[in-house]
């Protein structure tokens, strides 16, 4: 490992940090949007050019490069038992008016770690492969996972085939006119994958907050998203007294306020957010007749999922009964916490000791491809901080020494898991 200990001398920090911003800005170029940062779609024009650009950079380092049937895009260095492969990677496409690091952070970090394991270390006993996902945020269809879920066999034809995106295009057309097609569902899906480990930005500012550079990921919290209609009866505003009222705003906002306390009352990590209210007839000088408001949840721990909906939702039985208004509760997301691989846990947390990284182990507060891998292969991820916890805008922003600790925490990573 002597040359794995050179790189982490000051001026090969450096000298990666500044090559990783660099090949970020240049995949940006591919993406510029009017309007601010990157817009790159799943097979807009945008994407293609960038996945193209891609191709060729691996190839260049000596990577064997190809497609699959959905446009995941892969370079491969061969190893000794090719039956075996290590995958590294992430997504390609973006939110609009994106910024640099979301996604493509991890595409490039795993390029840049297997090129420097290729030159110092040449052939590994297993497979190295950094993929560029082909979707991951549902941003053009609403449909995520795209990538990750055609590569483990999980994806659904049916399920995005009449899909459209906001001009009316056909997921399928769009699909076709960037030179790809379904994958065949009778197919069955790579075996020989045998780990996953995917680096991401953080999006969020506990590392940052916290001064770590690393966050070794132990898990990937649950969410379930509910929307709770509260109905109660449209009235005059000035002359319906208070006590005889059935305001919905009201009751509402009693609701939001008592679930929302209980959320702090159950502490870290579990968090609770109400992200859209909507009141109708939403005028001045009537009393509110309905009101629609969301409840985002998410903690580590399942039972503790299960638990905090039980409770909140016997609050706002309650709260219905004392304001005198139906209220109705519909769950239309529920996904359980994916916990990541203990092995490969340890051996990301010991590398990261023996190397005197700064990190922290963590959760991950948000989706990511990874928990669509972990329930078929041995899974791990990898963070580097968020400035002020900024993400999918144009503001993304990591300091460039982190985005460098980063891809070391991987290049060793990838070491015990690929040549030993």
């Amino acid at each position: 490992m002597e040359d794995l200990i050179k790189c982490h001398g000051k001026l090969e920090i450096e000298n990666l940090a500044i090559r990783i911003v660099k090949r970020l800005e240049w995949l940006g170029t591919f993406a510029e949007d009017p309007e601010g940062g990157i817009t790159r779609l799943l097979y807009s024009k945008q994407w293609t050019d960038t996945q193209e650009a891609l191709k060729s950079w691996m190839e260049t380092e000596g990577l064997k490069v190809q497609f699959d049937e959905v446009g995941n895009l892969s370079g491969v260095l061969k190893g000794q038992n090719q039956g075996e492969t290590v995958l590294t990677g992430s997504h390609i496409d973006t939110v609009k008016n994106g910024g640099l690091y979301d996604g493509q952070y991890g595409i490039v970090a795993g390029i840049l770690a297997i090129i420097f394991l290729k030159e110092q270390y040449g052939m590994p006993k297993r497979n190295l492969e950094v993929v560029s996902l082909a979707e991951e945020e549902g941003s053009r269809f609403p449909y995520c996972f795209w990538g990750s879920k055609n590569i483990v066999g999980s994806a659904i034809k049916k399920d995005v085939e009449n899909l459209v995106d906001s001009k009316g295009v056909p997921f399928a057309k769009a699909m076709s006119e960037a030179g790809f097609a379904f994958r065949e569902e009778k197919k069955a899906p790579r075996q020989d994958l045998k780990i996953f480990v995917e680096v991401h930005v953080e999006q969020g500012n506990v590392l940052e907050n916290e001064n770590k550079s690393v966050g070794v990921v132990k898990g990937i919290v649950g969410q379930r998203r509910f929307t709770i209609e509260v109905t109660g009866e449209a009235n005059h505003a000035g002359t319906t007294p208070m006590n005889y009222r059935k305001d919905a705003a009201f009751a509402a906002s009693h609701m939001i306020h008592e679930t929302l306390n209980l959320a702090k009352q159950y502490g870290e990590p579990l968090v609770a957010t109400v992200g859209r209210i909507d009141i109708s007839p939403n005028v001045s000088n009537v009393v509110p007749g309905k009101a629609v408001f969301t409840l985002d949840l998410r903690h580590i721990d399942k039972h503790a999922i299960v638990h905090f909906t039980e409770a909140f939702t016997e609050k706002i039985k309650n709260i219905s009964r004392e304001h005198e208004v139906e209220a109705t509760i519909e769950k239309w997301l529920d996904t359980d916490p994916v916990p990541m691989d203990p092995k490969i846990v340890e051996i990301i947390e010991n590398h990261c000791m023996e190397k005197n990284l700064s990190y922290k182990v963590m959760h991950s507060g948000a989706g990511h491809d990874a928990q669509i891998f972990a329930p078929f292969i041995p899974t791990a991820m990898l963070f580097v901080p968020s400035h002020k916890g900024i993400s999918h805008n144009p503001g993304e922003y990591t300091e460039p020494d982190d985005l460098a600790e980063g891809v070391k925490a991987l290049i060793g990573t990838l070491y015990e898991l690929a040549y030993k």
